[in-house]
């Protein structure tokens, strides 16, 4: 049972136990009037919806995950959301440099690859994500199997400071 599914259930568990009295009430109101009913709507919509959101993702960044790595003190935070259609949002905290750009990359674990999302400097030591960005199909494959990173560059480390790879989604496997 995945993550979404338990939330979804402990939902539901949490509210019927406190009204199973009301129940057998069910046959003897209107379905569009009585309030279990419409609570459980409410319930079912909101797990739905959950179910369907991606929870954003919170990693380190850090000189040794650079291709090749980086000797330095410089470290930083990144908060980032990929939903299901392909949008993407968040921002990345950095310290201890002073960071020139920053980027998404597609490339795996070791490797390096092109960047694909450019982040918009909104501080001394925060970037974010663009508004409208939004990863290609190919470019969401990557994401899943993980061969998407984040990189700050800077002066002293023009190919990149310090860096995260995204872990991707994780795949269900059937029993």
């Amino acid at each position: 049972m995945c993550v979404g599914e338990q939330k979804a259930l402990l939902v539901w568990r949490t509210m019927l136990v406190p009204i199973a009295p009301e129940v057998p009430q069910l046959t003897t109101q209107s379905s569009s009037t009585h309030p279990l009913r419409r609570l459980l709507t409410l319930a079912m919509l909101l797990a739905a919806t959950n179910l369907h959101a991606e929870s954003p993702i919170s990693i380190s960044l850090n000189g040794a995950a650079e291709v090749p790595p980086v000797t330095t003190a410089a470290s930083g935070m990144v908060n980032i959301g990929v939903l299901p259609n392909r949008t993407v949002s968040g921002s990345i905290d950095i310290a201890g440099m002073v960071p020139t750009m920053a980027h998404v990359h597609e490339g795996a674990v070791g490797k390096n690859g092109p960047p694909i999302i450019t982040l918009i400097k909104k501080s001394e030591k925060v970037f974010t994500v663009p508004a409208d960005a939004k990863l290609s199909e190919a470019q969401y494959t990557s994401y899943q199997a993980g061969d998407l990173y984040v990189n700050v560059h800077s002066a002293a480390h023009p190919n990149g400071e310090i860096r995260a790879q995204l872990p991707g989604k994780p795949i269900r496997i059937a029993n």
